[in-house]
């Protein structure tokens, strides 16, 4: 029978850092839930790009947006802005960028298991 777990941010399983930003993770059971942190000025093309080596971002995000504006790009054109209190779905395929000097903290709950971890890293578990 599965038992209730209880976690907090404050005592994450892993952080990542990169530029202008960081992923804390907190896994609970099979799930990994990761809470971005992306200042001013971040944007996934130039910040996570290197890292990730591919085109354009291939996670796909179930999230809700806790503070700041985002601007998100899909490979298609398609662009959606997200603020403090939306809760966005966002397929893979897509760029994204805060707009404004306000820093942009997201909860995601599918995204984040291989969010900016280096391709090299990413290989070697596949």
């Amino acid at each position: 029978m599965a038992k209730i777990e209880s976690r907090n941010f404050k005592n994450p399983d892993e952080v990542r850092t990169f530029t202008k930003g960081k992923v804390e993770l907190v896994k609970l059971g099979d799930a990994t839930i990761g809470r971005a942190t992306f200042e001013p000025a971040w944007r996934w093309s130039t910040c996570v790009k290197p890292l990730a080596n591919t085109k354009s971002c291939e996670a796909a995000h179930l999230g809700y947006q806790v503070s700041g504006t985002m601007r998100i790009r899909m490979d298609d054109g398609t662009e959606v802005e997200c603020k403090a209190g939306d809760v966005v779905r966002v397929p893979s395929g897509h760029d994204a960028w805060v707009v404004g000097n306000e820093p942009v903290v997201i909860v995601d709950f599918q995204g984040m298991p291989n969010y900016a971890k280096e391709a090299a890293t990413q290989a070697a578990r596949s």
